[in-house]
């Protein structure tokens, strides 16, 4: 039995930023209160309650809602949470979880029961829940007794655990009179959710913030902060202004913004390893990117290295499939190093003005920092100098889901997209966003990729259990991905958080998607 241990420029851009002003916070303050921007960043959005169909957020949902197992705090290793142990059959098809002694924030006890009802509702796409194509290995859920879940698999699957850390438990008693089509809207998410964590929901102030208060029935031991606030900003800029302020103590910062803050005693710039792939996504339902040639010319005609220093100041690795660790990438791919004219004459062999021409390409992305902006002008002017004419449009993430993930969807409105999507802890978490299996509804294969070679690629990554075969599987897929191009990769870039020097036993991770993982929030506390 495996233990567990609980707990869990083009170029030469001038970015002009507009003067924010931010008004005076009227919400709720104490000693013993960390109010954050927890959801200003990549992926989060406020009114984002719903951890089933949560593509990030983590930070914040994972501070009242718990799951199964997490990943510790350096994201190395998966380690217990509501599991205390668990144990995997020989053939690697059965999973058992002995499940530790918790309760609901409503004094009722978490059981298997609940385990099963959880992870049934993850799997059932009807629910709005966005790990259903992750789970479809699962055949089977059973609650053997009140302390033990056996997960069965039809195939073994190598990526299970990594799903299951995103699994936030959930209670069966407050949730399974609701209709599984009803359950993704329902007023239960923002008025009254129940979870196991160390703070628990007070209250909701429509796009202000939402307040957690301790729960000192916690079975890790009493939090030592009372409350915990989760202060939404129009942009980064007005969280940062709010962190300098002393209105909040932490928030999440792009590279740029750093200069605010190094060398600054009063604060705590935390780096890391974001874990997720920025690209360009081709609509391959658009006939315009049927070519190859045509994918090619876009990665020759994109100077990324003059961005990655320009814009990124360095921090971001150039990516020439989705990963760029060392060990999942084989040796001497192609590097697509920046060569317009090559660009152009392959769009020329490939009859661009006919396929396309100047006819604008719409870009779409959720990606609303000034950062950001200046990477979409930068591609833009870019892919210009070549004849691609693209206009970007930025919009909030619910918007640019119900685009993407529309079952009938508006190719015009996406002929593109500016997006990411995490290649790790665990290499498997590209093949949502690539096997031809997750294509939408089943998934979130937005760019709509249909290539047998990859797809078999990825299922044989996936289905390898052999450690120490499974790296030079998932070079099997960096193979594929670089000289197909499904999507054209840009770059892997490091993630900041800034926290205030106040704060003490703070964790924050610049995790994919905001975690989950080890962030021990009963243990945070702010210094008088």
């Amino acid at each position: 039995m495996k233990r567990l241990q609980r707990l869990s420029s083009a170029i030469a851009l001038t970015a002009l930023m507009a003067t924010t002003v931010v008004p005076a916070f009227t919400g709720p303050a104490q000693a013993a209160t960390l109010s954050g921007g927890f959801d200003v960043g990549p992926g989060g959005f406020q009114g984002n309650f719903n951890p089933l169909a949560a593509t990030g957020g983590f930070t914040w949902l994972s501070v009242y809602f718990e799951p199964l197992v997490t990943y510790d705090e350096k994201l190395e290793k998966v380690v217990g949470q509501l599991a205390s142990s668990y144990e995997v059959s020989s053939d690697q098809l059965a999973y058992t979880f002995t499940l530790a002694d918790a309760k609901w924030h409503d004094g009722k006890p978490f059981t298997a029961k609940d385990a099963k009802f959880t992870i049934e509702l993850a799997k059932n796409a009807k629910t709005g829940s966005v790990l259903a194509a992750r789970l479809n290995a699962v055949s089977s859920v059973e609650a053997k007794d009140d302390k033990t879940l056996v997960i069965k698999l039809s195939a073994p699957s190598a990526s299970l655990m990594d799903t299951l850390t995103k699994v936030m438990m959930l209670p069966e008693h407050a949730l399974s009179q609701i209709p599984a089509d009803q359950l993704a809207k329902n007023s239960w998410w923002s008025t009254a959710p129940i979870g196991t964590g160390p703070f628990k929901f007070s209250k909701y102030v429509t796009d202000q913030y939402v307040e957690l208060v301790a729960n000192t029935d916690y079975r890790g031991g009493k939090p030592a902060l009372e409350k915990i606030i989760n202060r939404y900003f129009a942009n980064p800029a007005a969280a940062i202004a709010a962190l300098r302020a002393g209105e909040i103590q932490f928030t999440y910062v792009d590279s740029n913004d750093l200069k605010a803050f190094n060398d600054n005693k009063d604060f705590r710039v935390i780096e890391g390893n974001s874990f997720v792939v920025n690209y360009l996504g081709f609509n391959h339902d658009s006939p315009i990117w049927k070519d190859i040639r045509v994918r090619q010319a876009v990665m020759y005609a994109i100077n990324r290295d003059a961005i990655i220093q320009s814009l990124y100041g360095g921090a971001a690795e150039p990516a020439n499939c989705a990963y760029v660790a060392d060990k999942v990438v084989p040796k001497g791919i192609e590097t697509y190093a920046y060569d317009p004219e090559k660009a152009k004459q392959l769009l020329k062999e490939a009859g661009w003005d006919e396929i396309n021409g100047n006819k604008p390409i719409t870009l779409l992305t959720y990606y609303t920092t000034p950062l950001a902006a200046n990477v979409m002008a930068a591609v833009q002017a870019m892919l210009a100098q070549v004849g691609i004419n693209v206009t970007p449009r930025a919009v909030d993430t619910p918007t640019y889901n119900s685009i993407v993930l529309n079952h009938t969807p508006d190719v015009a409105q996406f002929q593109m997209v500016y997006a990411g999507l995490q290649n790790g802890p665990d290499p498997g978490s590209i093949n949502v966003g690539l096997n031809e299996k997750q294509i939408p509804p089943a998934g979130p294969n937005v760019a709509r990729v249909r290539m047998q070679v990859l797809t078999a690629a990825l299922d044989a990554a996936l289905g390898e259990t052999d450690a120490a075969k499974r790296d030079a599987r998932y070079q099997d897929v960096c193979k594929v991905m670089n000289k197909e191009l499904p999507w054209g990769p840009l770059w892997v870039a490091k993630r900041y958080g800034v926290a205030s020097a106040k704060l003490k036993d703070f964790i924050w991770t610049p995790a994919p998607g905001g975690g989950p993982y080890q962030a021990h929030p009963e243990k945070w506390a702010i210094a008088e």
